[in-house]
């Protein structure tokens, strides 16, 4: 074989290998001083206490450490850090420190990585996000989901709005280099002017980045034992959907980019970490019910407590290594499928051919002609131009184009249809 050949296979081979080593780390911090009534996640109720006072934050920090120091290394500097939770912010700054400390000396962490870290109203002070940022976090995700303080007592969180006003400041006067906040649409009595309102609030605040999640009732938690979906005083489905159309307009309009179905932000502010999961690129995780996908395998940690402390005992006694099925190849496709469309940017179908084939391609297109008939679906062509519908031709053929994406905000907002329509026929191929 030529050199110049041999050289460009191998180039080839490092460059497909370097997309599967993790480069990207979320650990979970579950403590709550209380749990909301929509939250379905693995959390441990602390009260008032924090990581400086409590025996049991500090006994998870240990066994969480322990997790981290025993899974292998697979090359890299991490490039990204996700601090998520519960509430990473009720940790002490030593904690916080400890764990960075622990990251480093096992995978490395780059000059230049995005080191994020969820937090609550209410629950730091000045000194505490100074020593946050001391440390090396530099982009804070503060849980503020509204700006009315009924609605926060009706969600079960344990801040107001004063608490959110308070933290807001305190996030300026610290000169936090990246500020998210999130709002929730759909709560229990939430009305359309009370959603603008929020909408208005948090664009006078001008954070670098907003997410806008719609509530999800799930059976497990307090409000799915107390609601059903479409009961009163829910928002109806014409209410809700018009709250996302609402906060695309509000937040566009304010020169916010609509850059993944539930995020906005700044120019130059998109999440990092975030879109890793919607880019389908592996990462490391770490924590009680935490998922991590490494080597072609998702695997999710124990949710509870005890049997996770139990499980990173094993882990320690098999030297950092433990069973997991790979995913296959039509799995990666679909969760390739339903993360990218997510992203305003959609799918390239270049790649997408590369990897699954252009009759998997072509199955897509008999997919999701219909719905770009319906304005759902948008077809660029390979300089990232918008194709008119009437220049595509319905012959059973995908149109020579670049990428594929959900038109916004309609596309957006029946992603559900149009994904349940792909992985049926997909599913069952």
């Amino acid at each position: 074989m030529p050199v110049n050949q041999l050289l460009n296979k191998l180039q080839k081979y490092q460059s497909s290998r370097n997309s599967v080593i993790p480069k990207s780390a979320y650990l979970h911090i579950p403590f709550c001083r209380r749990r909301c009534y929509y939250c379905d996640f693995p959390v441990s109720v602390v009260g008032n206490k924090t990581g400086e006072n409590s025996g049991t934050i500090q006994q998870y920090i240990e066994f969480l450490s322990q997790e981290i120091s025993i899974t292998p290394k697979l090359g890299y500097p991490l490039e990204t850090i996700f601090f998520g939770g519960g509430t990473p912010s009720l940790l002490s700054v030593e904690q916080l420190k400890h764990l960075l400390d622990v990251l480093n000396r096992q995978f490395g962490i780059a000059a230049n990585a995005e080191i994020s870290m969820e937090i609550d109203p209410g629950t730091f002070n000045y000194q505490q996000i100074q020593g946050y940022l001391d440390a090396g976090v530099n982009r804070i995700s503060m849980g503020v989901q509204a700006f009315q303080d009924e609605l926060l007592h009706i969600c079960g969180r344990s801040h107001n709005v004063s608490d959110i006003y308070a933290s807001v400041e305190i996030i300026r006067a610290a000169g936090v280099p990246n500020f998210s906040i999130d709002l929730i649409s759909g709560l229990p009595h939430q009305t359309l002017a009370q959603w603008q309102a929020s909408l208005e609030i948090a664009v006078a605040i001008a954070p670098n980045h907003i997410s806008i999640y719609d509530l999800i009732i799930e059976s497990v938690t307090a409000f799915g034992r107390q609601y059903q979906p479409g009961d009163k005083p829910l928002p109806t489905d014409e209410t809700a959907a018009n709250m996302y159309r609402l906060a695309q307009q509000v937040l566009t309009s304010k020169g916010y980019q609509h850059y993944e179905i539930s995020n906005y932000s700044q120019p130059g502010y998109q999440c990092r970490h975030n879109r890793v999961y919607w880019e389908n690129r592996p990462y490391y995780a770490f924590g009680m019910g935490a998922s991590s996908y490494v080597d072609g395998c998702r695997f999710t940690r124990p949710r509870k407590t005890r049997e996770y402390y139990e499980w990173v005992q094993q882990l320690t006694q098999n030297n950092g290594t433990f069973e997991c099925p790979q995913i296959s190849e039509n799995e990666v496709l679909l969760e390739t499928l339903m993360l990218g469309l997510r992203m305003a940017e959609g799918l390239s179908l270049q790649t997408l051919a590369e990897q699954f084939g252009e009759e998997t391609i072509q199955q897509i297109w008999d997919c999701l002609q219909d719905y770009c008939k319906q304005g759902w679906v948008e077809i660029l062509d390979k300089n990232c131009g918008l194709i008119k519908l009437g220049e595509i031709k319905y012959n059973n053929q995908f149109p020579n184009a670049g990428r594929i994406r959900l038109s916004d905000p309609e596309g957006f907002l029946f992603s559900n249809t149009i994904l349940a329509t792909l992985f049926s026929k997909l599913g069952e191929d």
